[in-house]
């Protein structure tokens, strides 16, 4: 059953929709929204599965509305993505189910050490260029693998997504910065709506709460996409990864 509400304070949801409009902001430059998102819903204590339902739908209005800026304004082709978009949707569905056989416990040992993983790729990760290179798969290969791949990732955690996913348009396809940053959009919704519904079926979603933050995404995917267009995408970490290993900490220590 959907839960409408939670038993946050007002300032609590004040804030959380403060974090994920930062949060649609970035993502639409670099990906990486829900490592900003997903820490702030557990830290205020919401329950793992509800955090990770929560936070699913609230990111997939951010991700539609810079997809949506980014064909408005020429800058991605749908076309050679639908292989990549299926394996995702695929690979998702088999992700949010395992990670919903998993249990609140199973969860709580596992989320810190996905966190810190997740902070460490943030640190070590390259900057994408703004220059094509040669691809190094072929596009075949990198829907199937990757695309399914991260959609599995996608359904089971999904923080961090678009930053990989962008990755490996770069590295893989030699994509440059701006086609990677706008090939990845499509590919994360797909991933996510498919998740938030698996979501949504097994009641693990605060509604009002995930609606707020899906409004304050909106606005921030649009300027951050709009960002992206003008000027190219830049990885902001050190904000993400303090925060990321911040939550794991805390998960550890109440463990």
């Amino acid at each position: 059953m959907i839960q409408l509400s939670s038993e946050l304070s007002t300032y609590t949801y004040l804030i959380l929709t403060v974090i994920a409009f930062t949060a649609g902001f970035v993502s639409a430059i670099a990906g990486g929204g829900g490592i900003i998102t997903l820490p702030a819903l557990l830290w205020a204590g919401i329950p793992p599965l509800d955090a990770l339902g929560t936070n699913k739908f609230q990111s997939v209005f951010g991700t539609l509305s810079s997809t949506i800026n980014f064909l408005q304004k020429g800058q991605l082709n749908l076309r050679p993505l639908w292989p990549g978009l299926l394996a995702a949707i695929i690979g998702s569905c088999l992700g949010t189910l395992t990670v919903a056989s998993l249990g609140e416990a199973g969860l709580n040992t596992l989320l810190p050490i996905l966190l810190i993983a997740i902070a460490l790729y943030f640190i070590l990760s390259p900057r994408i260029s703004d220059i094509d290179a040669k691809p190094r798969i072929s596009n075949v290969t990198f829907n199937l693998v990757v695309g399914g791949g991260l959609g599995f990732y996608g359904g089971f955690f999904g923080p961090g997504m678009g930053s990989i996913c962008a990755a490996a348009f770069a590295a893989l396809l030699g994509y440059n910065m701006r086609a990677a940053t706008a090939s990845t959009k499509p590919i994360v919704l797909a991933t996510n709506v498919t998740s938030m519904l698996i979501f949504i079926a097994g009641g693990h979603i605060f509604l009002l709460l995930a609606i707020a933050m899906s409004f304050a995404q909106v606005v921030g995917a649009r300027l951050g996409s709009n960002l992206v267009i003008a000027r190219g995408a830049s990885i902001i970490k050190p904000v993400i990864i303090i925060a990321t290993i911040a939550v794991a900490i805390k998960l550890l220590v109440e463990d």
